[in-house]
């Protein structure tokens, strides 16, 4: 029998907040300004990347010549013009999924390889970063996801063992870093849908954040009624002796 979920360690962006249509934005827009059209649509092969990845991965793709620092500088600019204008909406159900965890006992953590500055900001100002436990940001790992290592901080953050515990992600590579943690995964797609591969490594998929309070009551039953055949089971095997 699996271990108990004690805690439950989200992604955020994609997953909690509707950011990742706006850092597509932004990129679209330094893309133009910078000389490279069109570098929006690079962004599904980086979500989950922190900022040095994703600089590596534009390297790879457009030279050494690419002016990273520049268009890290713009995109940030533009999205803090982008979210003041048109806001960044946080996903349904967030608030109500959040408050379940809490009033059933779960630890709550956070595994963003966003900055911790920006986190931090769009937490708050989306009224729901008093509810996390603990919180590792993209800028204090030194692996990006898909690399374990952001998750086994979070869990180790929250006092958690990874077998405890259940990653929700909407990115492909935070699936492939939870479950390489040896945690539990449940995937609500984003820009991405899962192909093959992340169907096979997640535990469980859920079409939005309402879906995953319904299947965490379902593991709870599940749950109480394996512990009520193993107590009826023993009473039965004592008396049998």
């Amino acid at each position: 029998m699996e271990p108990k979920i004690r805690a439950l360690v989200f992604d955020m962006d994609g997953l909690l907040f509707d950011s990742e249509r706006v850092v597509q934005k932004s990129w679209y827009i330094a893309g133009e300004r910078l000389g490279y059209p069109g570098i929006g649509d690079h962004i599904y092969h980086t979500l989950g990347f922190n900022v040095v990845r994703r600089s590596e991965y534009f390297r790879s793709v457009f030279g050494e010549e690419f002016p990273g620092e520049q268009f890290n500088q713009m995109t940030r600019e533009i999205f803090h013009r982008l979210k003041e204008e048109e806001g960044v909406p946080k996903k349904p159900g967030v608030e109500a999924l959040l408050s379940y965890g809490k009033e059933h006992g779960y630890l709550l953590g956070l595994a963003t390889s966003s900055r911790r500055e920006y986190s931090t900001h769009l937490l708050q100002d989306g009224g729901i970063w008093d509810y996390f436990d603990a919180a590792v940001f993209g800028d204090m790992v030194t692996h990006a996801k898909p690399d374990p290592e952001i998750y086994q901080k979070a869990c180790e953050a929250l006092g958690a063992a990874p077998q405890e515990a259940v990653a929700l992600e909407d990115s492909p590579n935070g699936i492939r870093s939870a479950h390489a943690a040896g945690m539990r995964t449940i995937v609500v797609p984003d820009l991405v849908q899962p192909d093959g591969e992340i169907r096979r490594l997640c535990t469980w998929q859920c079409a939005s954040l309402a879906d995953v309070i319904d299947l965490l009551k379902c593991i709870i039953t599940a749950v109480q009624r394996t512990e009520t055949f193993v107590r009826l089971f023993c009473a039965f095997f004592l008396r049998v002796m």
